[in-house]
């Protein structure tokens, strides 16, 4: 399925007014099914499917983790995910039934998440990686590069894996919070271990993706933009370490600087 569309448009530019094309994300409405309940309606980007949707039961506690899917169906052409599970948190899959989530994250998708987040601060694992100033440059240049989507339609934002030598993966979505289930979903699959990588991202580090990527079980975040009072806050509960505005040869270490080596 494509991921972006070519539409008409108006463009002015150096005083002129011209007709051309533009490449434009699409938005996909997928409707998660699980043991043939309707559960939820994500707006994503249409690629790595599997993973965003073992990524979100994951990371919203309706299952405990790859084991308790004994098997996924996506069908494209109707937007359908089927997922038939040998374990439900029942609480919370009553809690998330039949929700629309859309590609925004706005304070709806917040509240969403703070009512069966409060065992959080008991279960996450600090991490003891660190990484250097030069290696976060070196690493979000080399993620930014690789954002091809991003160049071509301006309207995703991405998420990666990464060391303090290399990125290991990257996902791109319409939603940031899918962006990060995708990377969760596939380290779950794979059994790729998180604690000792940090999280990079292209967005705001909102509340809600600084409990996903502490859900994720990694203790670091990187980010080009700005994170929130209220991620701030609950990095420093959490112990996570969270950077942003890394940009050029600046960046703002807002928590956890233990982690963050001159070189």
């Amino acid at each position: 399925m494509e991921i972006s569309a070519k539409e008409a448009i108006l463009r002015y530019e150096n005083g002129r007014l011209e007709n051309q094309t533009a490449l434009v994300a699409v938005e996909f409405p997928l409707t998660i099914y699980v043991n043939k309940e309707e559960l939820v309606t994500i707006v994503c980007t249409p690629e790595y499917l599997e993973d965003l949707v073992i990524g979100f039961l994951t990371s919203e506690g309706v299952i405990r983790g790859v084991a308790d899917i004994d098997e996924i169906e996506i069908i494209e052409s109707t937007g359908h995910a089927y997922v038939s599970a040998n374990f439900v948190n029942k609480f919370n899959a009553k809690y998330r039934s039949k929700r629309y989530i859309t590609s925004c994250c706005g304070k709806s998708r917040e509240n969403f998440y703070f009512q069966s987040d409060a065992s959080l601060l008991e279960s996450y694992n600090e991490t003891e990686t660190t990484l250097t100033i030069p290696a976060i440059f070196a690493r979000m240049n080399e993620f930014e590069a690789a954002s091809e989507t991003f160049k071509r339609t301006g309207g995703v934002h991405n998420a990666g894996l990464c060391t303090a030598d290399e990125v290991l993966l990257s996902r791109m979505d319409i939603g940031r919070h899918n962006a990060l289930d995708k990377i969760y979903g596939y380290c779950l699959r794979n059994g790729i271990e998180v604690q000792d990588k940090a999280i990079i991202f292209s967005g705001r580090i909102s509340s809600e993706i600084l409990i996903k990527t502490a859900k994720t079980g990694c203790g670091i975040i990187l980010s080009r933009s700005a994170p929130t009072e209220l991620a701030i806050q609950m990095a420093q509960e959490l112990g996570i370490t969270a950077v942003g505005f890394i940009r050029g040869e600046s960046m703002n270490i807002y928590t956890r600087s233990d982690r963050i080596l001159m070189k």
